[in-house]
This record gives C-alpha cells, sequence and structure tokens, in this order.
C-alpha cells in the first residue's frame, strides 16, 4: 500500500512538473525599442509580471496558457504558449489607453480622438515632471487655460489658492474624483483678490502619487453634471493598479536659499479576493519652510498714512527696512492619506471605493504693526505685551507682528456598486465630503474699550463713562488683554447620492439617464469672546454669536442623455437636466453636441450648445462678518462683510440671491494628420446672467446698525458677463534623433472677449447713494487679472537611461485698477516667459533620480503704470504722483512686486527639487 501511494505522489508530482514551464522573452514596438513596464498576465489567472528596464520578463505558466500582453498607447495582443519558452514580442500603436474619455458625456465611454467635446488628457507622469510641489501648481504649467496664483496677504486664503479655467472664477470649474462631486472648501475668499467672493474645492491637497490621469472638459457641463460646471469640469481619475508601487523622497529649496521642502510618498497596493479585486493608497508628508520676499518700504508714504513723525518712521526703517512684513509663501506642513479600490462580487457586478484625509497646518502672518502705527501713547501697555530692542521706547517696545496659524482638514469619500442588468449599465453611489478650517491668532491683542459694568463706579453721576472713572479692573481687554485668540472658522460638508443608467442600445443608439440627490451644511464656528467682542483681535477678528451657526439646504436633480451615430462619422448627443433646490426653487438646462469625422477618420469637426447654472454656495448666503482690510491711504480699517438675509440686508434693501445662468457655444477642429502629430483648435463663448459678485466696500448709512465700520460689503447678483477665447493644443511626439526620441507639446489660450455684458445692477441703496457695487477695481479683478493669454511650449527627449525636459510658459499681459489707484491710471504686468527644466535617471529597473530647475532663469513678475488719458499722462510725468501712486497700491512698497491686489503668475525665483523614486 505504501508503494502505491509512492507511486500516486510521483506521478502526480512528475504531472505536476510537466504542466508548468518557464517563459521569457522581450517586449518592443514597431521600431525595435524596448517596453518598460510592459504587462504581461496569464489569461483567466492573476498571474503576471512587468518587462524590466530592458524590456525582458521571465514568467511560469502552464502549457497550454494564453498570454495578455497590454502596454499603455499600444494594442492588447494575446499569444498562446503552445510549448514554445522564448518570446519576441513586437506591440502596435494604438488608442493611448489615458485618452478613453469618461467627462463630458454620461453614456458609455468614447475615445478622445471621436469626442464632441475638447477634453485635456494629463497623465501622472507629466504632472510630476512639471517638478512643482503640488497638484495645483502642476496644473498651472501644463493647461494654458488653468490659472492659480498666491494671494498677497494670505491670512485664512494661504490655506488654499484660487483658481480658475478660462478667467471664470473657481467657483464655476466642477471637481469630481473618479467622476463623483468633490466637496466644496469650505473658505470663502474676501480679499481683494482674483477669486474674490468665491469657494472652490482643495485641489492642492490631492497627492499626486495617487492620481492616473487628469481629465479638464474644457466646455460647460451643467447638463450633464449640475450646478458649478459653466466654465468646465475636472474629473480627477485615481490609480487603480495593485502592483507596481513605489516611494518617493523629494527635497527642495529656492535660489535665495529659503522655502526648503522635505517630502516623502508611499503608493502602493494589493489584490482583493480571486478576481480582479484591488486597494490601491497612497501616504504623503511633506513640509514646506518659509520663504519670505518683502518690499522695502517708504518711508514718506508711512509718515503720510499714519501720520507719524518722519524722523520716527526713518529710524525704524533703517532698523528694518521691510518694517518688519512677512509675506511670500508660508511654512505649511501637510499629511495626506487616499486609498481607492474595487472587489469583484460575480462576473457582472463590482463594489468599488474611495476615500481621502487631508491635514494641512498654515503658519503666517499679517502686516507688521510698527510703532508709529500701534504707537505707547494710544497703548501704553503693548510696552509690556511686546517688549523689543528699540532704545527709543519703554521696554525696547519696536511694534509687533501678529501671526495667524491655520489648521485645515478635508476628507471626500464615494462607496458604490455597478453591475449588468439585461445589458444595462447601473451604477448607484454614495459619496461624502467635508473641510473645516479653524485658525488661531498669536502675538496680538484686543485694544478696544470694553468695560466690566461691575466695576465701573458713576461717581460723577452724569450716565457717562468718563476716563478717570476708569481703573484697570474696568477694562476687559486692552492691558487685561490675552495675546492669543480663538476666532473661529468654517466648516462645510456635503453628502452626495447618485444613480445612473446607460446602455448601448444599437451600434448607433446609446441611452443614458440618472438622478442625484445631495444635502449641504455650512458651518459658521463661533470665536472665543475675546477674539470678537468690542471688535476683536488687533489683525483677524473672531466669528460673533449672531453670525455663527448651522445652515443647511438639498436638492434634487434628474437628467436624460442620448448619443445617436447617425453614421460612422457623424454623432449627435443630446442631454436635458432639472433640478429643484430647496432654497431658492428649480432650473431647467439642456445641451447638445456633436462631431463630424472625415478624411479617413484624420480630422474632427464638434461643436456644443448649452445652457448651464449655478447655484449661490451657501458660503455666499449665509457669511457674515467684520473684517481687517487694507484701505489707501487710511491703512488698516474694519469693515463688515453683511450676509442676504440679516436684518442689516433688509435695511440696505438687498435682495435674496438667485441662480447664475450661462449659455455656452464651443467649436472646435481636431486631427492627426500623419504619424505622431495631433491637434486640436477650438473656440469658445460663454455667455453668464445674473452673476454673483461680492461688491466693493461701500460707505454704510450712518445708523447704530452699521457703527464702527468704515465699509459694507454684500452679495448680489449684479453682472451679466461675457467670455470667448481659443484654445489650441499642437503636438509631436516619438520623433528618432540620434538614439534617442523627440516630443513637441505646444498648448495655449487666448482670450478675445471677457467684459461685463451691459449695466450693473445697483440695489436701491447704492444708487441712491451714489454708489456702485462693481468699481474699476472690481472690474479688474474679474475680466484682466488673469493672463489675456497664456502659451506652453514643452520639449522632451528620451535617451538610453536618461529623460530631459523643457517647458517654456508664456503668461502674457495681465491689467489691473488697484484699490486707490488714479483713475486716469492703470497697472499692466509684463508678459514673462517662465523656464523649468528636468533630467530623470533611471539608475536601474527600481531606482530613478529626477532633477527639477523651475524657473531657471529667475524670472520675475514685473509691473508699470499706463496713463488712459491725457490726465493720466500728467501723472506719469510727475515723479512725485507716481511715487505717491505706487505707495498706494503696495502698501508702502510692502508689496511691490505684485501690489496688494494681486499679480499674473507666482514666483519665488529659482526653485531646485530633487526627487529619488524606488519601484517595489
Amino acid at each position: 500500500m505504501k508503494k502505491l501511494l509512492t507511486l500516486l505522489f510521483a506521478f502526480a508530482f512528475s504531472s505536476l512538473s510537466w504542466s508548468q514551464m518557464k517563459i521569457s522573452g522581450t517586449v518592443k514596438d514597431a521600431t525595435n525599442e524596448v517596453l518598460p513596464g510592459a504587462n504581461i498576465l496569464e489569461k483567466g489567472t492573476l498571474n503576471g509580471t512587468n518587462t524590466d528596464f530592458d524590456g525582458k520578463f521571465q514568467l511560469t505558466v502552464k502549457e497550454g496558457a494564453i498570454l495578455v500582453v497590454s502596454f499603455s498607447g499600444f494594442e492588447t495582443q494575446e499569444i498562446t504558449v503552445g510549448g514554445k519558452t522564448i518570446f519576441d514580442i513586437t506591440l502596435k500603436e494604438g488608442l493611448q489607453l489615458d485618452e478613453v474619455v469618461i467627462t463630458g458625456s454620461r453614456t458609455p465611454a468614447r475615445s478622445n480622438t471621436s469626442s464632441p467635446l475638447p477634453v485635456d488628457i494629463v497623465g501622472v507622469k507629466e504632472l510630476q515632471a512639471t517638478g512643482q510641489t503640488t497638484f495645483d501648481k502642476a496644473l498651472q504649467y501644463k493647461i494654458p487655460s488653468f490659472n492659480t496664483v498666491n494671494t498677497p496677504v494670505n491670512d485664512a486664503t494661504s490655506l488654499l489658492d484660487p483658481y480658475e479655467i478660462r478667467n471664470m472664477g473657481p467657483s464655476r470649474t466642477l471637481i469630481l474624483i473618479n467622476g463623483k462631486r468633490k466637496n466644496l472648501s469650505s473658505l470663502l475668499y474676501t480679499q481683494t483678490s482674483p477669486g474674490r467672493g468665491e469657494t472652490g474645492a482643495d485641489i492642492s491637497g490631492i497627492p499626486t502619487d495617487a492620481i492616473k490621469s487628469i481629465q479638464i472638459l474644457r466646455d460647460g457641463a451643467s447638463a450633464q453634471y449640475g450646478s458649478d460646471a459653466i466654465a468646465g469640469v475636472m474629473n480627477i481619475i485615481l490609480k487603480d493598479d495593485y502592483k507596481n508601487g513605489s516611494a518617493t523622497f523629494r527635497s527642495g529649496v529656492t535660489g535665495e536659499g529659503d522655502g526648503e521642502m522635505l517630502g516623502v510618498s508611499i503608493n502602493n497596493g494589493d489584490k482583493i479576493g480571486s478576481g480582479k479585486g484591488f486597494i490601491n493608497y497612497t501616504i504623503d508628508f511633506s513640509k514646506t519652510a518659509l520663504a519670505n520676499r518683502p518690499g522695502i518700504v517708504d518711508a514718506e508714504g508711512e509718515a503720510a498714512d499714519f501720520g507719524a513723525d518722519i524722523n520716527d518712521v526713518r529710524e525704524f526703517l533703517s532698523r528694518r527696512p521691510d518694517a518688519g512684513n512677512i509675506n511670500g509663501s508660508p511654512e505649511t506642513t501637510a499629511a495626506k492619506f487616499l486609498v481607492n479600490g474595487a472587489v469583484d462580487l460575480n462576473e457582472k457586478s463590482q463594489l468599488y471605493f474611495n476615500a481621502a484625509y487631508v491635514y494641512k497646518k498654515v503658519n503666517s502672518f499679517a502686516n507688521y504693526r510698527t510703532p508709529y502705527w500701534r504707537t505707547l501713547d494710544d497703548y501704553p501697555y503693548l510696552a509690556n505685551f511686546f517688549p523689543g530692542s528699540n532704545p527709543t521706547n519703554p521696554r525696547g517696545y519696536d511694534g509687533y507682528v501678529p501671526t495667524f496659524e491655520g489648521n485645515l482638514n478635508d476628507y471626500n469619500g464615494t462607496i458604490g456598486f455597478k453591475s449588468k442588468l439585461n445589458d444595462w449599465n447601473v451604477d448607484a453611489s454614495v459619496t461624502f465630503g467635508g473641510n473645516e478650517q479653524t485658525y488661531s491668532i498669536s502675538n496680538s491683542h484686543n485694544g478696544n474699550v470694553v468695560l466690566s459694568p461691575t466695576t465701573w463706579v458713576d461717581s460723577n453721576n452724569n450716565g457717562i463713562v468718563d476716563l478717570g472713572e476708569l481703573s484697570e479692573s474696568s477694562q476687559l481687554y486692552r492691558e487685561n488683554s490675552p495675546i492669543s485668540f480663538d476666532p473661529g472658522g468654517t466648516a462645510f460638508n456635503h453628502v452626495v447620492g447618485n444613480i445612473d443608467i446607460s446602455k448601448v442600445l444599437s451600434d448607433q443608439v446609446s441611452i443614458a439617464l440618472g438622478a442625484e440627490f445631495r444635502t449641504e451644511n455650512f458651518e459658521v464656528i463661533e470665536g472665543g469672546l475675546a477674539s470678537y467682542d468690542g471688535g476683536g483681535a488687533d489683525s483677524f477678528a473672531g466669528n460673533r454669536p449672531e453670525n455663527s451657526g448651522n445652515f443647511n439646504r438639498y436638492n434634487l436633480g434628474g437628467y436624460l442623455s442620448l448619443d445617436w451615430d447617425i453614421n460612422k462619422d457623424f454623432l449627435i448627443n443630446g442631454t436635458v437636466r432639472a433640478e429643484n433646490y430647496s432654497d431658492f426653487g428649480s432650473t431647467f438646462v439642456w445641451k447638445t453636441s456633436s462631431r463630424y469625422k472625415f478624411a479617413d477618420d484624420k480630422y474632427t469637426l464638434r461643436a456644443s450648445v448649452s445652457t448651464g447654472f449655478r447655484a449661490p454656495t451657501l458660503h455666499q448666503i449665509y457669511t457674515q462678518k467684520a473684517q481687517y482690510s487694507f484701505v489707501p491711504g487710511q491703512g488698516i480699517q474694519v469693515g463688515g462683510l453683511v450676509n442676504n438675509v440679516s436684518p442689516q440686508a433688509r435695511l440696505l434693501g438687498i435682495p435674496k440671491l438667485n441662480a447664475e445662468e450661462s449659455t455656452n457655444f464651443t467649436v472646435g477642429i481636431g486631427g492627426k494628420p500623419f504619424k505622431n502629430f495631433s491637434f486640436t483648435i477650438d473656440y469658445y463663448s460663454i455667455a453668464v446672467d445674473d452673476r454673483i459678485v461680492l461688491s466693493t466696500e461701500l460707505t454704510p448709512p450712518n445708523t447704530q446698525a452699521f457703527a464702527g465700520l468704515s465699509d459694507v460689503s454684500f452679495f448680489v447678483n449684479a453682472i451679466d458677463t461675457k467670455t470667448s477665447g481659443l484654445d489650441f493644443v499642437f503636438s509631436y511626439n516619438r520623433l528618432e534623433v540620434g538614439n534617442g526620441k523627440l516630443g513637441f507639446n505646444l498648448s495655449g489660450n487666448y482670450t478675445i472677449e471677457n467684459e461685463r455684458d451691459g449695466a450693473v445692477k445697483n440695489p436701491a441703496f447704492a444708487a441712491n447713494s451714489g454708489q456702485s457695487v462693481v468699481n474699476a477695481t472690481q472690474e479688474a479683478l474679474f475680466f484682466t487679472s488673469r493672463p489675456k493669454t497664456k502659451w506652453i511650449l514643452g520639449t522632451t527627449y528620451d535617451i538610453g537611461k536618461f529623460g530631459f525636459s523643457v517647458n517654456n510658459t508664456y503668461f502674457g499681459k495681465t491689467t489691473f485698477k488697484q484699490q486707490g489707484l488714479d483713475s486716469n491710471l492703470r497697472t499692466e504686468f509684463t508678459p514673462k516667459i517662465v523656464t523649468d527644466f528636468g533630467v530623470n535617471f533611471n539608475v536601474d529597473k527600481n531606482w530613478t533620480i529626477s532633477f527639477n530647475a523651475n524657473n531657471i532663469l529667475d524670472v520675475l513678475p514685473e509691473w508699470s503704470f499706463k496713463a488712459e488719458n491725457a490726465n493720466g499722462q500728467a501723472i506719469l510725468n510727475d515723479p512725485a504722483q507716481v511715487k505717491t501712486q505706487s505707495n498706494l497700491i503696495t502698501f508702502n512698497q510692502r508689496y511691490s512686486q505684485m501690489t496688494y491686489d494681486g499679480y499674473h503668475f507666482s514666483q519665488l525665483g529659482s526653485l531646485f527639487n530633487l526627487s529619488v523614486n524606488y519601484k517595489f
């Protein structure tokens, strides 16, 4: 019996050995170039491998196995092993896998070349090649119609820079993650800078290493996706590979030796179950030090603004030429976590999920309070609060600089179910997302007179508080003030439920329909008493109880979409959508688009026309606060932002907000006339009615309701606008030069018009008092504060183990009409070209070293005055008046590089980055 068992075991072992075999081979392209990273999979199993740096692979498979060989940008091949052990495989170029467009249409996916809509597709390697430290800054140097810029005065804005597509503001671009709506930030931009009065999603917090590709739809898409998609849609597609993990170490420094950056990230994954289930995760930690770029402050301007003795000002500036100001790029610490995955429930059903959490801490500063601005005559206790080294003041008091610390928590997650039922594709999901920003103020004080009623004695019996009757115990603040404050913050969250159903009815017709339910909640978090009482902390007032609270709304929408391929060349798409909001009612929008291919599919004509809408955000409806701002010639003043549902709004006669409405038109042509060359040219026109704006600062009525405020502002549907322009993309790649491959990509955006259409719709309060909610400064921020044209010329050359890239970004003219600037003048930022250089060295199949020198020529923004007329030219002919005007818009040269209201691109000068990547 034992011999029989031994014989059976030996037979089974020999049979098993005979059924398995070891194979090897090389994968190349049609030009005989090896393809590192190509995927070889034994069909029907999870057994597979990838080619190494030399395009070679080894794998143990069953003798009768079929190999599935794939690589991005090439046609997938299936090869039967058939007893063969050595393979020489050649893949043909085909549809690029990352060009399957899922953005802009609800019907089953189509390739980019046949899409009736203009879509930019950017892979993660292209983003990483920019050398930029955050995702939004990388897009700035890859997408011409995308712009973002650091704001001159940071405060809460330091947590999240405003961005926009086609000069339409951050709130008119919808952000999706894997096709699902991402939550808005809780931050409302209220500074007088680009993006004023709007809010957007925090895309800077998304770790680049977690991204597979980006699809940017440059067309209105409210009919497909609902509110916020007037300018376009950005769909961030996450990595879905459980193999090919890597770890990256990043470091960097500016050419000035500051702004040091250190970061480390890990991206990896694993399979789930026996099917195609996977999980991919990313962990990213980074810290960036302060990069300070203050200006040299003008003494005469300071003395005039603050009514100070010129000698005192000069003495202080002799020791602190920048007046102690700290501005530039703040110290930032970030931790980012993201996971993406899916599990096959059966052959036709899948459970999918993704989740992300981002924590950011930012340390920035308010304007320095100089000793001639915050004087000991007015605040004698400051010498005890902020002792210094000034020999002319008690205890060396030399002013102080309040700090601003911000903490951001942003999270989002989606869980969904996909299935195929009777050839219908069904996708049901629920998405959660939120953003909370809380702040703290240090090195400041509450200098307001707020009395304790239990300690004040009316010794004169006149019912009036006389200075002689006050004691230290009578003062709640001033000499009794804390120097650190909790001003509160804001929070926003939403819950979104989606169900999307689609089917290919025939070779010619596809249909899609679906519904969305969304609930949103905006919270204004109350600050500590000392942060707002009597006017609050010196630099950043906290949220008062009457302005704080939770505010909620919900909406329900549904859509129907139909694609009809009239023939193999001609496609027509139509989409309609109805939506109802709990706070302002219903809306109905539609879209139709078409595409026609000709000349053997080498060229494609495409066009679309649509209507759209943008709902006012809860931030715009409910934000009310006092805020500090710089008023030219008057220094820092306290203004009030009045919301549209407050008693103050009723006193001013401010109407409630309605949704914006838009009409979009796009027409373009794309083509691939010969191998390796492709192009697209698209014209767009966007008309927006009842655009919501944050008004300029208006003088309020002289009533108790507005006591202590230098001005008031509020949100209002104030203007109609029209924007049009051209987008260009030209690509010529894989050219054989020497022993390497050369590639070119030229893309550009040119704004034809971006302007107000018709008169400003002023509320009665503004019109009756001779004021307007939109002034010249506002007009410039809306329409000319982004480059009129922007071009990106990228060149790559790959040879052996090296890859080289040179990127030139041209920022065109930008025009401002800053607060306080004489109406006969304007400022223009000079067109500039920023040059970036990068090199990659593939040490072996696991290690890659990358070096980037961004802005290698150390190009900085430059501006100059331009005369609007003869009166303006007379000002420019007088150096004294020029100096006065310059001081007005730079806060006496504190912000000499960018002016107080903004500039056309963010630059700290040259930036050098080094990264080391290890593939697992």
